[in-house]
């Protein structure tokens, strides 16, 4: 058990934490809370130069030619990228771990290679990258939103991180999550709570949601998130930005922490979000021509597929047949979210493709083993988690639990009951599932996408 009561944990870490940020880069004229949509802000603060607006500004693909072709040195754009994050974290709490000083060093050294050799590192040569706060980087803290699991700085690189250093890239933060990462919201005892930059009183979504708020504020170009039930999907519809969750395996996890550990019927995966198109794809792209199935077993051995990127079996994608899933017969969308989808049916019959109809197949019966999957080891999970220090496992996303006098130690209703399932009873769900995905597969539907 701790010493020190949780809640001191917490003072410290916040502590800590402040002592990162450069004091030439705190505001003294940040907007009042009031004023809730705030993406514009970073280039009013007053504390970017007009070449730093112009580097945050500019997409993937321009960055990284300006840096290969030494236009722009690394220190000059990870500096800039630095100083938006902060403004970005201090106006919706999107951080938890900053290391600039170490991300400058690590800058001024690509440059020094840049400049003696004529080449590039790799293919992120010089770019700064924001990651969860889940993906582990030598020295520093993974709290993942745990008191319990603050001061435990990482031993070694996660395989990610090891793989993105390769490419050239610049890790300079990490991002904000909730507590246990299940969450479709950003908040924990530790960091508090993020919000979203176009609204200050709505959610960035979760559990990516540091990353999704910093990405859209441009304080990070290129971030990484995880994704197991929607974790980078809802963040980038939130904030407005691009995010991808790919297939298991296909971007390495070895080495990063995580809630449920041990579960692997529905596993969580890492992936890109990005102002741009061309920004995931170069993240992709990068990590694969690295050949992650060799430092992580459990990574798909699959080169990255330019013909296939390019859709040469679909036509080169002139031609798709799209499926839109109207209502899930669980969840009835509400009306500007009906709308949004016919807009995007509309554009795209007008772009000459197919669009059919996508009928749900018992999917109350999907969603039942899904959480009862999840359900069956998470109760005991948190709780042997959070037993060193005694923190309130939170049970709700409102507000009011910001304050922790108010928190509350229960399990939220849509998680586990406290004694679980046995073994037998979690194979027997397993071998439903699987049944479903087999049921699904042999319907199919002559969908491209």
């Amino acid at each position: 058990m701790a010493t020190k009561h949780w809640k001191e944990l917490v003072a410290e870490k916040r502590l800590q934490q402040a002592a990162t940020i450069p004091k030439d880069w705190i505001l003294p004229n940040l907007p009042p809370k009031e004023t809730l949509n705030v993406i514009d802000f970073p280039e009013k603060s007053g504390l970017l130069t007009a070449k730093e607006i112009e580097i945050t500004s500019s997409e993937v693909d321009v960055l990284l030619e300006k840096l290969a072709k030494g236009a722009w040195s690394s220190v000059e754009v990870t500096t800039a990228f630095s100083k938006r994050a902060i403004i970005a974290h201090q106006l919706v709490n999107c951080l938890t771990e900053i290391f600039i000083e170490r991300a400058l060093v690590r800058a001024a050294e690509l440059d020094e290679h840049l400049k003696t050799t004529g080449k590039v590192i790799g293919p992120l040569h010089g770019l700064p990258i924001s990651l969860k706060d889940q993906i582990n980087i030598k020295g520093i803290d993974s709290t993942m939103g745990y008191v319990s699991w603050i001061g435990q700085p990482a031993a070694k690189n996660s395989v990610l991180a090891d793989i993105l250093e390769s490419c050239g890239a610049v890790l300079y933060v990490k991002t904000n999550i909730p507590q246990t990462l299940m969450w479709a919201e950003t908040f924990n005892h530790v960091f508090g709570r993020t919000s979203n930059p176009y609204n200050r009183s709505l959610t960035s979504g979760g559990s990516s949601g540091g990353e999704g708020a910093l990405v859209a504020l441009r304080g990070s170009p290129l971030g990484v998130g995880s994704d197991i039930g929607g974790s980078i999907r809802i963040p980038s519809a939130f904030n407005g930005i691009y995010g991808l969750r790919g297939s298991y395996g296909r971007v390495p996890y070895a080495g990063c922490v995580n809630s449920l550990e041990g579960q692997d019927s529905i596993l969580s995966v890492l992936g890109p979000l990005s102002n741009s198109l061309a920004g995931i794809k170069t993240f992709m792209k990068s990590v694969a021509s690295q050949q992650p199935w060799i430092k992580d077993p459990l990574a798909v051995r699959k080169h990255w597929g330019e013909a296939e990127y390019g859709l040469v079996d679909h036509g080169a994608g002139k031609k798709l047949c799209f499926a839109i899933l109207w209502d899930d017969e669980v969840v009835v969308p509400h009306p500007p979210v009906i709308r949004g989808l016919e807009e995007t049916k509309q554009a795209l019959l007008e772009a000459g493709h197919q669009v059919i109809d996508w009928k749900p197949l018992k999917h109350a019966e999907i969603y039942k083993a899904i959480g009862t999957i999840w359900a069956a080891g998470a109760a005991e999970d948190y709780r042997i988690t959070t037993l060193a220090t005694g923190e309130p496992i939170i049970a709700s996303m409102d507000p009011e639990v910001d304050n922790a006098d108010f928190a509350t130690t229960d399990i939220p209703a849509f998680r586990p009951v406290p004694d679980g399932i046995s073994a037998y009873e979690l194979w027997q769900v397993q071998k439903k599932s699987a049944t479903f995905v087999k049921n699904t597969w042999i319907i199919g539907m002559p969908v491209s996408l």
